[in-house]
């Protein structure tokens, strides 16, 4: 029996493919029996699919590029400037694929609509997540649909345990295949003349992003102040769409615009989701983190660095899971207080911050010698296995 093991990437925007693809090309390069299928809704995707994989795709993994009836594609092109119309759509009219697949990897949870709406109860569905991100919808229950979920950390797997009550057995800690392409890369050091690189990062969702209160007046900071560069390299989906719709905690904003009188000096660098807000580009070259709920922090403390984070909603973070990452710098209430926590940014992060930031980042990654993609794709290699021979998943057994 032949397994046809799918990857889908089903977004508007390219920053989820780095969480999986990987795995997908791990499984290709350890020589895996089967098929293995990487499965696009759009050319935006198929693009980056292409740029990540390479020489992989049409040889050792197939390509596949999913299509939208003429029907459904009226119905998200009336409704997509809200909703991600076409990201559910696209499971009812692609349904023939998804049912040749015996095991379909993910990095998003729209996907169980496969099991709850179109009965594909037999497919096997493997959830890789993507980020290490402390919000709460991030361990909601759907997390305890999917058959198999690949997380980071102790901290992950601790939260979805508790939280979403998923079983013990069907999580495995695999690191963090986006950290793969790290690996023997300098590391960049700032010269003595050089200003430094701040990098603000705020969330889309409106009840949660410094953006739509205090994000123009943390461009004006920078652009009364050039004495610190400034990259602005929100998260990529905040101007993606006229309206920003959230459903964790129903909310609906708009981003706006952004004015070029910030492109007038030489030291703000914007940038609203090229391929480099995306693949780690500007969190390791930033010398210090400026955000709110984004869980790019975590990929920034990949590397330890000075942090600020800027409380617009007046949030009651202390001792509140979903807000761990805030207790790895100072937090502020309004960019008024922004130039004095720059200034005292790095001694707070020496003196206070530091041994944090390493514990917490500990908590979110389980990382070791090997390859975080090839850890997930041994996970996948033996679920494929079960599959193909029967084999149910042994009573307390824990796959980590």
């Amino acid at each position: 029996m032949t397994m046809r093991i799918g990857f889908l990437f089903n977004h508007d925007q390219i920053h989820q493919v780095a969480h999986s693809l990987p795995i997908a090309m791990a499984l290709a390069q350890g020589g895996f029996a089967g098929e293995i299928i990487v499965a696009t809704t759009n050319d935006r995707m198929a693009a980056e699919v292409q740029r990540l994989a390479g020489a992989f795709l049409g040889t050792s993994i197939q390509h596949v590029a999913l299509e939208l009836a003429p029907r459904s594609k009226r119905w998200s092109g009336i409704l997509g400037k809200v909703i991600p119309a076409s990201k559910l759509l696209v499971y009812r009219d692609n349904i023939a694929f998804f049912q040749s697949l015996d095991i379909l990897v993910v990095s998003e949870k729209t996907s169980l609509l496969l099991k709850s709406h179109y009965g594909l109860h037999d497919l096997v569905m493997v959830h890789t997540r993507h980020g290490a991100g402390d919000r709460a919808i991030g361990f909601d229950k759907s997390s305890a649909d999917f058959d198999h979920v690949l997380c980071s950390g102790d901290k992950i797997r601790r939260r979805l345990i508790e939280e979403a009550k998923v079983d013990p057995n069907a999580i495995s800690i695999v690191g963090y295949p986006k950290f793969d392409a790290l690996i023997g890369q300098p590391v960049r050091e700032r010269g003595a003349t050089e200003r430094p690189i701040i990098m603000y990062n705020p969330h889309p969702a409106p009840h949660l992003s410094s953006w739509y209160k205090h994000g123009r007046a943390v461009l004006d900071h920078f652009r009364k102040d050039d004495g610190r560069k400034l990259i602005f390299a929100p998260h990529i989906m905040l101007f993606e769409r006229p309206y920003v719709l959230t459903i964790d905690k129903l909310s609906l904003d708009r981003a706006g615009t952004i004015s070029n009188h910030y492109l007038r000096g030489d030291n703000i660098h914007i940038d609203l989701g090229s391929k480099a807000s995306t693949d780690m580009s500007y969190t390791m070259a930033s010398d210090l983190y400026l955000g709110d709920a984004s869980s790019q922090i975590y990929e920034f403390l990949y590397r330890p660095r000075p942090c600020i984070f800027l409380n617009s909603h007046g949030v009651k973070w202390e001792g509140d899971l979903n807000y761990t990452h805030w207790q790895a710098g100072e937090v502020i209430s309004h960019p008024s207080e922004l130039g004095a926590a720059l200034d005292r940014a790095e001694e707070l992060h020496a003196n206070r911050y530091l041994p944090i930031q390493q514990q917490i980042f500990a908590d979110s990654f389980d990382l070791d010698a090997r390859a975080s993609s090839q850890r997930a794709a041994d996970v996948i290699a033996m679920l494929a296995d079960r599959k193909r021979t029967g084999i149910k998943r042994p009573a307390g057994e824990v796959t980590a």
